[in-house]
């Protein structure tokens, strides 16, 4: 009887310890100096009143080391970068000479650097639900759009 206790004591133990490393600290290319697509650094301008930022900012954690500009209006970044209107979102990502506006698919920011398409950016417009930092499930296909340097868009990718 005490044999069996223990087997299941170990037993848990080992998939509680299995667990955490899959599921709770994230890919292998954790912010340990690796980089993504070359970047080893994020910038993200946000509200430090937004709990959905907060929640990106979580996400994002598990891919890059991160620098985090609390700032009390966005807006002017936004307009610094070039991001028009209809694109944007609540917090803007910078990774290296890209804008990522919004809560972008690490996916996209991996397109997006090993391409390194002649554009300013890329943006998930709105706050799709699903989308990294945002409650509930994913209704549909997110669309990432492509910003070009004349302020035009096109769609980048869908996930």
């Amino acid at each position: 009887m005490k044999k069996g206790i223990i087997i299941g004591l170990i037993a848990i133990v080992v998939l509680a310890g299995a667990g955490y490393f899959l599921f709770l600290k994230g890919p292998s290319n954790s912010p340990t100096g690796n980089a993504v697509g070359g970047v080893s650094k994020f910038e993200i301008y946000k509200s430090e009143y937004c709990g959905c930022c907060d929640l990106f900012v979580k996400y994002a954690k598990k891919f890059a080391n991160l620098e985090i500009k609390d700032v009390p209006d966005v807006n002017p970044k936004k307009d610094e970068l070039g991001i028009p209107q209809s694109m944007r979102s609540c917090h803007t990502t910078i990774v290296g000479n890209y804008f990522a506006e919004g809560h972008i698919p690490i996916e996209a920011i991996n397109k997006l650097l090993s391409e390194k398409p002649d554009i300013k950016g890329i943006a998930l417009p709105g706050m799709p639900p699903g989308s990294p930092g945002m409650p509930g499930g994913k209704t549909g296909d997110f669309v990432i759009y492509a910003v070009h340097r004349d302020g035009s868009t096109s769609e980048f990718m869908r996930i």
